[in-house]
């Protein structure tokens, strides 16, 4: 406002000194009259100027101002002109965007407290069984008159409880590490078959005891980009899974392809097989069927082995078929 008072008076002071300078050399008084109307038409044009570049800057303070208070209430500008190519256009379209990007933010924050709510929920129940059987165990343990038969069966049962639930909190800590994205993907060109091997040692004991047979067929110059260690995670629930539902003496086929956008791992068994309606199910956060709930785990290892394969841009599919078995399709970008 003070630059259009200082130009204004800029104006008027120039003119009058033009009308002096001319007044004194133009003795004709009809071209001094000429003059002065020419000098009144320049002064009004130029306040006129003034106050049109006043409305101007009043109605865009005015059509920001709206906007802003529009993004505080969570509701769209009632001026809104996306089209135009003013700078009141320009300047709300850069608002809107930047309110969009808060608004984001501020739904992700619900959701992960959601998520966060969900999760404690989750843990809670999952370790309240556990725990109370750890107290069961060690009440009765005090007692002196229990015969050492029952001791020793009794301090077994508490062991298995305690390693329940370490491995539940270990499952839990890769579980929340996963869904916060604090845990980091190092991917490497790397051979797939030492990635499968690494994912094979931490099951072989299990299918020993169960007499389950369980070849590979995979290429020793195959390589994929992909995290080892995770992958090999990943791959090591799904074999899990495999040997845990698979009766004694069955077998477990893990077989490579190469494609040309991905690598694919089939990793087949003969076990109790999963009805369609559950395919999507068993990727889903403690999730477990009910013929199966007597079953040791906690319902982790796919949704762990999901997630760790999505973020690596792959995807995992499932075929099955009741009481014949199940085949987990692993892809990965080649």
């Amino acid at each position: 406002m003070k630059t259009y008072i200082f130009l204004g008076l800029t104006a008027c002071a120039l003119t009058s000194a033009l009308v002096w300078i001319l007044w004194e050399s133009v003795p004709e008084a009809p071209v001094r009259y000429a003059i002065l109307a020419v000098c009144a038409g320049f002064i009004l044009l130029a306040g006129s100027w003034a106050a049109l570049q006043r409305h101007q800057i009043v109605r865009f303070a005015d059509n920001i101002c709206e906007t802003v208070d529009a993004a505080i209430a969570g509701r769209q500008p009632e001026i809104l002109r996306p089209y135009d190519d003013s700078l009141t256009s320009k300047v709300q379209d850069r608002l809107m965007q930047y309110y969009d990007i808060m608004r984001e933010e501020r739904l992700q924050s619900q959701r992960d407290k959601q998520t966060l709510q969900s999760l404690v929920s989750d843990i809670s129940h999952q370790v309240k069984t556990p725990i109370a059987n750890v107290k069961l165990y060690a009440g009765i343990l005090r007692r002196q008159d229990i015969p050492e038969e029952k001791r020793a069966q009794f301090s077994d049962s508490m062991e298995a409880q305690i390693n329940k639930l370490d491995f539940l909190m270990q499952s839990l800590i890769k579980m929340s590490r996963l869904e916060t994205g604090t845990f980091v993907l190092n991917p490497v060109e790397s051979r797939l078959i030492d990635t499968i091997a690494q994912a094979m040692n931490t099951v072989w004991g299990k299918a020993e005891q169960k007499e389950i047979e369980i070849s590979v067929a995979c290429g020793a110059d195959i390589t994929v980009w992909h995290d080892p260690k995770w992958t090999a995670e990943a791959v090591g629930n799904i074999l899990d899974n495999a040997v845990k539902y698979t009766q004694a003496g069955g077998k477990i086929s893990i077989t490579v392809r190469p494609w040309q956008f991905y690598t694919r791992i089939d990793i087949s068994d003969t076990g109790i097989g999963i009805s369609q309606e559950h395919y999507n199910n068993v990727f889903q956060r403690f999730y477990r069927e009910e013929e199966v709930a007597a079953e040791e785990g906690v319902g982790l290892g796919l949704y762990l082995a999901n997630g760790i394969i999505t973020r690596q841009k792959g995807y995992i599919s499932v075929k099955s078929k009741v009481g014949e078995g199940t085949t987990f399709s692993v892809y990965l970008r080649s």
